[in-house]
């Protein structure tokens, strides 16, 4: 299993997201995103290949201020998470604000890596 977080200026264009969705089922990958404001926040898990043909899909689209924050690799999955339950691959799921997205990022076991990823915490 290989993950990849990526930051955005903003998410906004309902046709860029029409085409993530599509990208996600092409290369059978789990998406989450927040939709909105600032910033725009994409997550995705998968095969490593899909990781890789999701995020180079991302990067096409020319997001303003497109950062790959934690580029494609294995998943280390945290202690206390790692819930897959509610991840469907080949979707693609949208979220309102970063809280519910680090909810989220909580449930599947890589909350202290995408708080690392989104500069919340440093390394001493």
């Amino acid at each position: 299993m290989w993950n990849a977080l990526i930051r955005t200026h903003h998410i906004t264009s309902r046709k860029k997201v029409a085409k993530l969705r599509a990208a996600a089922s092409n290369y059978d990958v789990y998406a989450l995103l927040r939709y909105g404001g600032c910033p725009g926040v994409m997550y995705c898990q998968g095969s490593e290949s899909g990781v890789r043909s999701w995020v180079s899909t991302v990067q096409g689209l020319r997001y303003k201020d497109f950062q790959l924050v934690k580029k494609p690799a294995a998943k280390a999955v945290e202690e206390l998470g790692g819930n897959e339950k509610d991840v469907h691959y080949g979707k693609l799921e949208e979220v309102e604000s970063v809280k519910e997205f680090g909810a989220r990022m909580q449930e599947m076991g890589v909350w202290a890596w995408w708080r690392k990823g989104m500069g919340y915490v440093h390394d001493d």
